[in-house]
């Protein structure tokens, strides 16, 4: 994903003036950007753009917004997640990987991670998670087969998965089983694959 796809795909947004506006303001004027990240949403809309899939028109207008600040990217981050609604929190936790911050902003990962939000804990896992440490992803990727979010919004997991989260898959499995309950499709497919044995060469 990169900036200028987002603002491609926000060509046709209902008040495309407004958006160039507040785009221009935020890179000239950083403290502005608290009034725009609120009103996105009801200058642009809040529906679904064809693409990027899975994207809204208020994500990706907030996302641009902070892409667009001069500098203090990591700081300007936190300051609207914690201050956001939950549309708010996801569209910074998609903004992450755009922003020129390293892992300053993991934090909110974590606390993504921790809340019964299902859309905020499948935002928090997408690329910036490759900042998250092993441990912590391992278990967000549990928390996501606990709660029903399909494992296809973790980015990168056919590469980070590993013996360990085949064996708390597998416990979680064994839980299930006893109870009468199976687990859902994804989880065992993954479960599956983790435990398949490599042929030697």
């Amino acid at each position: 994903m990169t900036p200028d796809r987002l603002r491609a795909a926000l060509r046709g947004v209902p008040d495309p003036q407004w958006l160039d506006a507040a785009l221009r303001r935020v890179a000239t004027e950083p403290t502005a950007i608290d009034r725009f990240f609120a009103a996105a949403a009801r200058r642009c809309g809040r529906g679904p753009l064809p693409d990027p899939p899975g994207w809204t028109a208020d994500e990706a207008a907030r996302a641009l917004l902070l892409t667009t600040l001069p500098g203090g990217h990591a700081s300007a981050a936190e300051t609207l997640y914690r201050q956001g609604d939950a549309a708010e929190k996801r569209a910074v936790l998609r903004a992450l990987p755009l922003l020129p911050i390293g892992a300053e902003c993991v934090p909110l990962l974590h606390d993504a991670i921790r809340t019964n939000d299902t859309r905020l804990v499948a935002a928090a896992l997408g690329p910036y998670a490759r900042h998250l440490e092993q441990p912590a992803w391992r278990q967000a990727v549990l928390k996501c087969v606990f709660t029903g979010v399909p494992l296809a919004v973790v980015d990168g997991l056919p590469e980070r998965a590993d013996g360990e989260l085949a064996r708390m898959l597998a416990a979680y499995a064994a839980e299930r089983h006893a109870a009468g309950r199976t687990m859902p499709d994804d989880a065992a497919d993954l479960l599956r694959r983790l435990t398949i044995p490599t042929p030697e060469a």
